[in-house]
């Protein structure tokens, strides 16, 4: 049985708290790092504030995280095989895009596999990532993708594959009149 979206946005809550505590960081240095204030970082650790894909990109950026890795750790067991039924789900509170873990959780992995839904004229940015060194790759299975990474502008069909730096700022965008669903492949190499 999927996880409610409140109580995934608890969990992820928590986790993000628990990183922060983990790696020494207080919510100043945090704010620092992610370019995200002191108080709305109170606030999503607390489970006050839904926040978007962004805010938790510009959040996992200053953890030195990945989203799909945050998002599967509030979640999943470290169970090699992962059902379809048991893959973690959230939804973007303002685009209606839809993050889903495929990959098993597993502490050291170096690859993570996620499944994104994004709808008609929908778009999300991410910041460049600055504390994690990870390759990305971007596969889109259904409808058009265009791909802004940095200044240069990338439309992508069905089966494509984009290899992506994640040192520059991304832009991801639906233009069709119906939902895209694209594949990120991530492998970190740090």
């Amino acid at each position: 049985m999927k996880p409610t979206q409140s109580g995934i946005e608890q969990r992820i809550a928590l986790h993000l708290k628990e990183r922060r505590l983990a790696i020494g960081l207080s919510l100043t240095d945090l704010a620092e790092r992610s370019g995200v204030s002191r108080a709305m970082i109170s606030k999503v650790e607390r489970a006050a504030a839904s926040p978007t894909a962004a805010l938790l990109g510009r959040l996992c950026n200053g953890l030195g995280v990945t989203l799909s890795a945050l998002i599967a750790n509030a979640e999943q067991s470290d169970s090699p095989l992962m059902r379809a039924k048991d893959q973690t789900e959230w939804q973007d509170p303002v685009t209606g895009l839809i993050r889903t873990v495929i990959s098993p959780r597993a502490p050291d992995a170096v690859v993570e596999i996620v499944r994104v839904d994004l709808p008609a004229a929908a778009s999300v940015n991410y910041d460049p990532q600055r504390y994690l060194t990870y390759e990305q790759q971007v596969v889109p299975i259904k409808g058009r993708l265009h791909l802004t990474v940095g200044q240069k502008e990338y439309e992508l069909g069905p089966w494509d594959c984009l290899l992506m730096p994640t040192n520059l700022p991304l832009r991801f965008h639906n233009r069709g009149p119906g939902s895209c669903r694209y594949l990120v492949i991530v492998r970190k190499t740090q």
